[in-house]
């Protein structure tokens, strides 16, 4: 038996990612770092899982908040460590980002090199560490001077470094495109990223639909359920040791057209118009227009990005296993049908300010 360390739960991507390495690997032993204040939801949703532990910790912190006990235990015990606690709020404030993101992985470096029989450390990073460079993104790249749209990518860049600096660790870099729900039946735990379209496109729904610009800028959209089919492979995978993988879509769509498919899935009319994105942009520097439609303004800058990523590396790997990417149009409506089902639920609503 060996255990496998998580941090993130109970998380979208973590809960999948427990999920899915219960199913592959039945009599193995989770351990679940979990902060203080998702502690009790947490415990409502693990209380019938076999060989799964709590840890009450904080990544925040020297030692991660554990006891002696506990990280001696963890120390001796743990073989695969997937960091994935961090706040990915695009409109997150700089102190934050930095205290959970950059802090929070420095810790858990810091108790990743204490570990006595690790395997492998997987580091969840984003795409976005690209910041605004534009162009071809390979996944050997990481710093090339690039300035950033927000505290989410600069922090989350910041962290990647200090896990790509590592010595004596053998670690695998994740870099997800944005993440929506999975393929097959739409599940997603937020409404953000690509559902705010959706929940735009709710709010004028008997107008004529306005397209957001003419921009030809690549979207990328990657289903939940690749992340973490990608993620197992490549961690179980000599290929993938201290590398980075793009897990964004090798063949994405333009913003535009997938906008559209969207509208058509959710409303069953084409946009008809053009509005201009200055305009959209200047509207939600409001925050009443920001709450009406429910839509962050820093969600734009991901429909205009003009970056391309690279995914060959991964792709590559990936493929020799079986483990290929979605076509967006082949999932678009179960992601609608989904958002279509809960799109009252309260708990899914990112509370825009």
């Amino acid at each position: 038996m060996q255990t496998y360390l998580l941090t993130g739960y109970p998380g979208f991507l973590a809960s999948r990612l427990l999920e899915e390495l219960m199913e592959r690997h039945e009599g193995d032993h989770y351990a679940l770092l979990v902060h203080p204040s998702q502690f009790e939801k947490a415990k409502k949703l693990t209380v019938n899982k076999r060989n799964v532990e709590l840890f009450p910790g904080d990544i925040t912190k020297k030692g991660l908040n554990l006891t002696f006990e506990q990280a001696e235990w963890l120390r001796e015990n743990t073989a695969y460590v997937f960091h994935l606690a961090a706040v990915y709020d695009l409109a997150v404030p700089k102190q934050i980002a930095e205290a959970v993101n950059v802090t929070g992985t420095d810790n858990v470096n810091r108790f990743v090199q204490s570990l006595t029989n690790l395997k492998r450390y997987i580091y969840f990073s984003t795409a976005y560490v690209s910041g605004q460079r534009t162009g071809l993104i390979k996944e050997d790249e990481l710093d090339a001077g690039q300035t950033f749209k927000n505290h989410y990518e600069s922090t989350k860049f910041a962290a990647e470094r200090l896990v790509a600096e590592l010595t004596g660790v053998t670690y695998t870099i994740i870099r997800p495109g944005v993440v929506v729900g999975h393929s097959l039946t739409g599940e997603t735990i937020k409404f953000d990223g690509p559902y705010f379209i959706m929940r735009f496109l709710d709010r004028i729904r008997y107008m004529p639909i306005p397209y957001l610009g003419k921009s030809e800028a690549l979207f990328n959209v990657v289903p939940a359920d690749y992340i973490i089919n990608a993620t197992l492979c490549l961690s179980e995978s000599e290929e993938a040791v201290n590398r980075a993988f793009h897990l964004t879509d090798p063949s994405p769509y333009e913003s535009r057209e997938l906008y559209r498919m969207i509208c058509e899935e959710l409303l069953g009319k084409k946009p008809s118009w053009t509005i201009s994105p200055a305009f959209v942009e200047f509207a939600l520097s409001f925050s009443a227009i920001r709450r009406l439609f429910k839509v962050e303004k820093e969600a734009l800058e991901y429909f205009r990005c003009t970056s391309q990523y690279d995914a060959s590396q991964a792709k590559e790997v990936l493929e020799k296993r079986g483990v290929r990417c979605p076509d967006f149009k082949d999932y678009v409506a179960n992601l609608v049908q989904y958002y279509k089902n809960h799109r009252m639920d309260s708990e899914k609503l990112i509370n825009v300010k």
